[in-house]
């Protein structure tokens, strides 16, 4: 069984710039066992899946005992590294947050997403704010003695079209990951970002391993590899798929049984 800390130093250590990690986002034990055999590195759950899979809307509307909880079971259940996307951290004030941050530590996960998003309001943090947030966080893991890989996610340009996306969105996406790196992140998730150009500048420039999240105009894995990503996450995109397949299946077991039911009529 490998330890937490040897996990969390092999998580880091899957982050390389030009041959990204896969990230094939997760919502409960079962489908990290199922990662897992078709040869996942590494497991992280998606908090909007989550949230769906347990019938909650996203943003912090699962309760935290509960996250908590199914965290303990996915780390039961893999021995993989497993990351936890933890939205805003369930908190405002520092305190809170650094207790958070212990508990899921101790619930086995190996780093965590953290957003810039004002959860329970509108807009981001600023810059300054979340960097100390960030800097509460890596003190609190540091109290643990625990190499943690804090995956600082910026929403600077998520709500907006891709053909949207300018030179402006980048440089505030620039300034934000060195702000983050500063305060102690480990990695910097910019979700929504899918014009290459964009991407490819940030890649160069971030002092973090950048991650991008694959969404339907997003550049191929192969292409976001050349840009030098270093992570790539699918998201909620993983739930959509699943249960995609899973309606098809019903919906075609439902109309066997009522085919066979008509052929019966019939004769």
């Amino acid at each position: 069984m490998t330890t937490q800390a040897e996990k969390a130093r092999r998580f880091a250590s899957l982050h390389i710039k030009g041959d990204p990690l896969i990230i094939f986002n997760i919502w409960d034990a079962g489908t990290a066992k199922a990662a897992v055999e078709a040869g996942a590195k590494a497991v992280a759950t998606g908090s909007w899946a989550v949230a769906a899979a347990n019938g909650f809307e996203d943003g912090e509307n699962v309760p935290l005992e509960f996250v908590l909880e199914n965290l303990r079971r996915i780390t039961t259940a893999v021995d993989l590294p497993v990351s936890l996307d933890f939205e805003g951290g369930y908190a405002v004030g520092t305190a809170e947050l650094a207790e958070n941050i212990e508990q899921v530590i101790d619930a086995g996960a190996i780093g965590i997403n953290f957003e810039d998003r004002i959860v329970d309001g509108t807009g981001l943090y600023s810059i300054e704010k979340q960097r100390d947030r960030i800097r509460v966080i890596r003190q609190a893991v540091r109290s643990k003695g625990l190499d943690f890989f804090i995956n600082a996610r910026s929403d600077v340009v998520l709500p907006l079209p891709t053909a949207e996306h300018n030179e402006a969105h980048l440089q505030e996406l620039i300034d934000r990951a060195l702000a983050y790196a500063e305060a102690g992140a480990s990695g910097f998730f910019a979700p929504g970002l899918a014009n290459a150009d964009l991407i490819g500048k940030l890649c160069e420039t971030s002092p973090l391993p950048v991650n991008i999240l694959v969404v339907p105009n997003a550049p191929s894995s192969k292409d976001l590899a050349d840009l030098g990503v270093a992570r790539i996450s699918y998201g909620g995109g993983t739930y959509r798929t699943a249960m995609a397949a899973f309606k098809q299946s019903a919906q075609e077991a439902f109309a066997a049984v009522k085919s066979s039911s008509l052929a019966n009529v019939n004769h």
